[in-house]
């Protein structure tokens, strides 16, 4: 604030009020300060960074600016030391016209954090404007017999500078006719006049040249001055006369051009042309080359000429003459105040300075997204402005000072549901009807990475055939990210574990833009049947945020493995099994068993024996049991079949394309007599191998047993059933072979690693046990779904 200090030690205390006072008004949320009128460039105004609280190193990094309305180029603020100073030439008058009080309003506003503070800094008038007269010379025609103390109104000066500046005082020339009168109206104005001393006489004076000087009351004084030319006219010695010496009239600033102000009327005691009137109108304030109204010369009535304006002047004061046609002619006067009023025909202004046009949508409740001045060009509950915001936004208005809003953050953003806010101020006054406008405000959310990238479902099950070619595309993720730009830029990774002795990422890889997961070797269902792993997907967002999905990919069973022959209890060269037959034995007398086994599983490792023709065509008296494997005679025995018989078995699995194998076994044919004693040799040379086939199935039971011992009686179960039945009534005999389900058991084989074998004795029938997996629905379709697994 800036004071100016003239006085002693007595006028201390006045100065610590002056302090106290300021000190208030800038902890009350507004600073005020005072600057004369037409200051030189560097004035000090006041230290704004010290009565604001801030310290001058922060100006600069908190972006410390200046705002005003208007005229930005005013005053201006050193960041050096946190002075206001006047920057360019102030004119009170060009800034505020005719209005008593004169101020510039300023926003300071800092940021990190923002903080907007107002500050009002009062233009104090000084004494830079003369009286001005509009006329260079006042002509005055009175007549030679004017009786004493006759009153004649002179055209005021004007001054255009406020309070005790503009009062004006008045000094007439020397004169022996004539004194001057001024009269104080109500506004404090003092209209001259002369009053006449001495009368006159025209023949011996017909004119007078007088000076009219106007003093304003500042220090220093400033002085105008008009002429008086007075004509002195012959004797018309009674002037025309207004029924009032002023008249008031009241007008609405909209009526219509040509619209009747009011009908004045004057008379004059002379007669004839001396009695006859002509009215006129000089328009005394505002000071104007433009007249507002005018007056019939013959009537007396005044009538608008134009538009009238509350805004641009609220009063208008006219004086009225009334000349006769008298010779000399004789002149009355009159004033008319018309006052205008107000209605409401000016709509709000608004204006919207914005701090932002990106808003992050983590931003806090209440951090300051604009800043509104609204402003009413009417006066009184015409010109009292409220402000209002689109319904139903995450947005509201906080007044901040008079006609000042600040636009904050109300609640909570998602740039997800909504990116982009039109918001609408909308600015109503106070008239009836009331007058509104508005204004748009475009905010735009920032994205931050709030949102981790999520896949359609937890788990995703793929299924691979065994033996693909390496780096083949096996599955692909996605992952949707619902952030913008790089915080939904998704990239994908393995979650690296073991599987067995081996890294995951020696199996599979996933490339991390596509998402594509790739099989990186040929995957063995033999060794890996399932293989369970999570894919990683990251966002690009700082920090980034992430989400995991898992794939169980199913090795599937491919046809690879050829059936493989186990040993026999009788070896014979070459491979080749070789048995004894006594030629009395009758049909359907089981010789041996030719047993195989296959890595594969389901279809792949369900095995079935075909006997070869004999060489030459000719039918051999033995067959081979479609899915069991035992070789028994068709028919008995006669002297007319070879002594050596060379049966070719061809086992064969079920795949797609069915892999075989081919045991042979030789058939001798015996005497009875000898079969004991070839029996007896066999079973002495077999010895050792038939006690290893015992102790190897031994072994298969007890593990059978330990799976589970429920499994193991229902087995036995059924082999006793199948046992006590009739030969004939066998399920897998040559008779039945549409019972696939019943048959087909019997000689399905499992995988290598889980192949189990029960022998239930040397006699037939013999009959082989299955053990299903328990992780596979039992019904009748997995007996022929090759995704099933058995044992032999």
């Amino acid at each position: 604030m800036v004071f100016i200090w003239q006085g002693g030690p007595g006028s201390r205390p006045l100065l610590l009020s002056l302090l106290l006072l300021a000190a208030w008004e800038a902890g009350s949320g507004q600073i005020h300060y005072s600057v004369p009128e037409e200051a030189k460039h560097g004035t000090f105004v006041g230290r704004i960074a010290q009565d604001l609280g801030l310290e001058l190193a922060e100006l600069v990094p908190r972006r410390f600016r200046v705002a005003s309305k208007g005229r930005e180029d005013l005053l201006e603020v050193n960041l050096q030391n946190g002075v206001l100073f006047v920057n360019s030439r102030i004119d009170r008058e060009e800034l505020c016209g005719r209005s008593a009080e004169c101020s510039i309003h300023l926003e300071v506003i800092v940021d990190r954090p923002l903080q907007v503070f107002h500050v009002e800094v009062e233009v104090k008038d000084v004494n830079d404007n003369p009286p001005v007269f509009r006329e260079r010379e006042q002509k005055v025609l009175i007549s030679e017999s004017a009786p004493l103390d006759s009153h004649f109104p002179l055209e005021g000066a004007s001054d255009a500078d406020m309070g005790i500046n503009s009062l004006l005082t008045y000094v007439l020339s020397l004169n022996e006719h004539f004194v001057l009168k001024t009269i104080t109206k109500k506004d404090k104005s003092v209209s001259p006049g002369l009053v006449l001393r001495k009368l006159l006489d025209r023949e011996e004076t017909s004119e007078l040249n007088l000076l009219l000087m106007a003093i304003d009351g500042g220090k220093p004084e400033l002085t105008g001055s008009v002429q008086i030319h007075i004509t002195v006219l012959d004797v018309n010695d009674n002037a025309p006369e207004f029924d009032k010496p002023g008249y008031k009239v009241v007008l609405f600033e909209n009526v219509q051009n040509d619209t009747k102000v009011i009908q004045l009327n004057a008379s004059d005691l002379d007669e004839g042309l001396n009695r006859e009137i002509s009215y006129g109108i000089k328009m005394i304030l505002p000071v104007s080359e433009k007249c507002m109204f005018c007056i019939n010369p013959d009537t007396g009535e005044i009538r608008v000429y134009g538009k009238l304006d509350f805004e641009e002047n609220n009063a208008y004061e006219i004086q009225v003459n009334a000349i006769d046609k008298g010779i000399p002619p004789m002149a009355g006067h009159s004033m008319v105040l018309v006052e205008v009023l107000d209605l409401n025909d000016n709509v709000p202004e608004i204006t919207v300075t914005s701090l932002s046009h990106l808003v992050l949508e983590d931003s806090q409740v209440g951090t300051v997204i604009a800043l509104i001045s609204v402003s009413d060009r009417d006066s009184g509950a015409n010109g009292q402005v409220t402000c209002s915001l689109t319904p139903h936004v995450p947005f509201k208005l906080v007044s901040t000072f008079k006609n000042y809003y600040s636009l904050v953050l109300d609640s909570a953003l998602d740039r997800e549901s909504t990116a982009h806010y039109q918001l609408v101020v909308t600015a109503r006054d106070g008239g009836s009807p009331s007058l509104w406008a508005t204004a748009s405000v475009s905010v735009e959310v920032a994205d931050v990475n709030d949102n981790a990238p999520a896949f359609a479902q937890p788990e995703y099950t793929v299924f691979v055939k065994e033996n693909n070619p390496p780096g083949c595309h096996i599955f692909t993720v996605s992952a949707r990210d619902a952030d913008a730009q790089e915080n939904a830029l998704v990239s994908y990774s393995l979650v690296e574990r073991r599987v067995g002795e081996r890294a995951l990422s020696s199996y599979v890889s996933v490339h991390a833009e596509s998402g594509k997961v790739y099989a990186l070797q040929p995957l063995d269902h033999e060794e890996l049947e399932l293989l369970q792993f999570q894919v990683s997907a990251r966002d690009a967002g700082v920090p980034p945020l992430g989400s995991n999905v898992t794939l169980q990919v199913f090795v599937l069973d491919e046809n690879d493995n050829v059936p493989a022959l186990l040993a026999s209890r009788a070896g014979g060269s070459g491979g080749a099994v070789s048995e004894l037959v006594p030629r009395s034995v009758g049909a359907g007398h089981v010789v041996t068993k030719v047993r195989a086994v296959d890595a594969d599983s389901g279809y792949n490792a369900w095995l079935s024996y075909e006997l070869q023709p004999a060489a030459g065509g000719a039918r051999s008296p033995f067959r081979v049991g479609l899915y069991t494997g035992e070789i028994s005679t068709t028919r008995a025995l006669d002297e007319a079949d070879a002594p050596l018989q060379r049966l070719l078995v061809l086992v064969k699995d079920h795949g797609e394309l069915a892999l075989t194998a081919t045991a042979t076994v030789l058939v001798s044919l015996v005497e009875s007599g000898q079969a004991p004693k070839s029996s007896s040799r066999a079973s002495a040379g077999v010895a050792g191998p038939e006690a290893t086939l015992v102790d190897v199935n031994v072994y298969l039971i007890v593990a059978i047993c330990a799976v589970s011992s429920l499994l193991v009686l229902t087995l036995l179960l059924y082999t006793a059933l199948r046992c006590s039945a009739p030969p004939t009534e066998v399920a897998c005999g040559p008779g039945k072979a549409t019972l696939v389900c019943s048959s087909a058991v019997g000689s399905w084989s499992y995988s290598q690693q889980r192949r189990q074998r029960v022998c239930s004795g040397e006699g037939p029938p013999k009959t082989d046990l299955m053990a299903f997996s328990p992780s596979l629905p039992q019904s009748r379709e997995d007996c022929l779904n090759p995704s099933s697994e058995v044992s032999h």
